[in-house]
């Protein structure tokens, strides 16, 4: 079932870059809910395997959005080359979901 409904994810060096980022995205009206999670991420840069702590950003939008989420992280992220990854929401909660689109309409 297409619900219309992403899921855009990130990862932020810190927690008040997790915030500042979340908190535009918010008040842009472009996504409804951010929330913002300690992780440890392992990866490869410059040809070398990384092992850093982030913070893992997810922001419920909709799918039309999804370019405006994309613009406000790359305005506001301090890496090179942020991870902006949008994941399709195929179901849930109908409420919920028509949350989504009331408050970014």
């Amino acid at each position: 079932m297409a619900t219309n409904r992403t899921v855009v994810m990130t990862t932020c060096a810190s927690e008040n870059e997790a915030r500042q980022i979340a908190g535009a995205l918010v008040e842009r009206r472009v996504a409804a809910c951010v929330q913002a999670l300690p992780i440890t991420s392992t990866f490869v840069w410059n040809d070398a395997v990384q092992e850093e702590s982030e913070i893992l950003v997810l922001a419920k939008t909709t799918d039309d959005l999804v370019p405006a989420v994309e613009a406000t992280i790359e305005e506001l992220h301090s890496y090179d080359l942020p991870e902006v990854i949008a994941l399709p929401i195929s179901g849930g909660s109908q409420a919920y979901l028509a949350w989504i689109g009331d408050v970014t309409s």
